[in-house]
């Protein structure tokens, strides 16, 4: 989520008010150096808010009554041709792999996708620490290019010359779709066409305490970007 700075704020009011930490806050807002001194009208990156779409019940993939798919999504969703690919692999097939996993024991495991994700962002929003971990696995991006921020990671992505943004009907499985969610965002990759409807695989709050699962949905709110990758 991404929160305009107002007169008065505070970084431990922010905090306490989204449920975050001030240290959350700091690693999330590189650029502050001094955690008693914000400036108003700048936009502020809140680590410790849901960015995704309310939590289903616990076993149901997708990302709950407004918009989610049928429960039974546990193949890739055909109807979009191959994925795009990097020097590692598709992140698609990566992000597969994973299907399943809690993103907290994700985030424990010393090697591959859980060794990018950073572990210092709260269990509830890791959505583009996910995808940032699998487009760095399959060498899309580098490791300073990953980000806990949907719009960071959206601009991050928008000066990256070896991506281009297309029409989510020119989508392929592994293209980065970032989505307005209420007052947050979201972002997940493109998984492919199920009934005509557009199917993502990502990180998303789909378990009973709000947590986030990796996961088959099917959503429908407005698209911000999607990202294909073209290098």
């Amino acid at each position: 989520m991404s929160y305009r700075i107002q007169s008065g704020d505070t970084l431990s009011g922010l905090a306490k008010r989204y449920g975050t930490s001030v240290d959350a806050l700091m690693k999330a807002n590189p650029e502050i150096q001094n955690k008693d001194l914000i400036y108003a009208g700048r936009s502020l990156n809140i680590p410790g808010s849901r960015d995704s779409f309310e939590p289903g019940t616990q076993g149901v993939r997708g990302g709950g009554s407004s918009g989610s798919s049928s429960g039974n999504v546990t193949a890739p969703p055909g109807g979009a041709g191959p994925g795009t690919r990097g020097p590692g692999g598709s992140p698609f097939d990566i992000a597969v792999s994973h299907l399943g996993k809690n993103a907290g024991s994700l985030k424990l495991e010393g090697s591959g996708v859980g060794a990018d994700m950073e572990d210092w962002v709260p269990n509830n929003v890791n959505c583009a620490n996910f995808v940032s971990a699998c487009l760095e696995q399959a060498g899309q991006i580098k490791d300073s290019q990953h980000s806990a921020s949907v719009m960071t990671l959206q601009a991050n992505l928008d000066r990256d010359p070896n991506f281009k943004r297309v029409d989510l009907k020119d989508a392929k499985p592994g293209d980065v779709v970032s989505m307005k969610v209420g007052s947050g965002q979201h972002v997940v990759m493109f998984a492919g066409w199920k009934d005509g409807k557009a199917q993502f695989i990502g990180s998303n709050n789909v378990n009973s305490d709000g947590s986030q699962r990796i996961s088959y949905s099917s959503m429908n709110y407005p698209i911000m970007s999607v990202h294909q990758y073209r290098g």
